[in-house]
């Protein structure tokens, strides 16, 4: 699905699956940004803090379509991700990323065609310790979530499934 995504409908539709919590809909704290509205995909999960060296290490390996989750802690002390890293993510076929943080660079991501979402921006870069986790659930904006779930974006908001949903 990697056209335009309407999160009210699938919500509508599968409105049992979100009274089981089969799907659960991420509470309303992000920021859209970059040019791709809606987006969906499998997720990838990091887990970091303040250091996007592993966000920089996911993003150099093949999107397919997949969405990177990140879970910065919430931080809004520092941008996790910049406008190099998001022409890199499309260049490699990711189809979003959805960071509890923040981005920098916010112009240069608008400009590009990769949907993000996050907190807010952030001029000051992040750390490069290498610190952190990958393929490890997580909870974010009031939802866990798991790598290999599905993520579906647009400007109602985020759901995250347990499988690929159709309309």
């Amino acid at each position: 699905m990697a056209g335009m995504v309407a999160t009210a409908e699938l919500c509508d539709t599968n409105a049992g699956l979100v009274g089981s919590g089969e799907v659960r809909i991420m509470e309303p704290v992000f920021k859209m940004y970059g040019q791709r509205r809606s987006f969906s995909g499998p997720i990838m999960t990091v887990k970091v803090f303040e250091d996007n060296t592993l966000v920089r290490e996911a993003l150099e390996t093949r999107g397919d379509g997949r969405v990177l989750v990140v879970d910065g802690g919430g931080s809004l002390r520092c941008g996790m991700l910049g406008g190099n890293l998001a022409l890199l993510a499309h260049d490699m076929g990711w189809s979003g990323i959805v960071l509890n943080g923040c981005i920098r660079d916010v112009d240069e991501i608008n400009g590009c065609d990769i949907g993000v979402r996050a907190l807010n921006s952030h001029p000051l870069k992040s750390f490069k310790r290498g610190v952190g986790e990958k393929h490890v659930p997580l909870h974010i904006a009031g939802v866990f979530l798991r790598d290999s779930e599905w993520l579906y974006a647009d400007a109602d908001g985020i759901l995250i499934s347990n499988t690929e949903l159709s309309l």
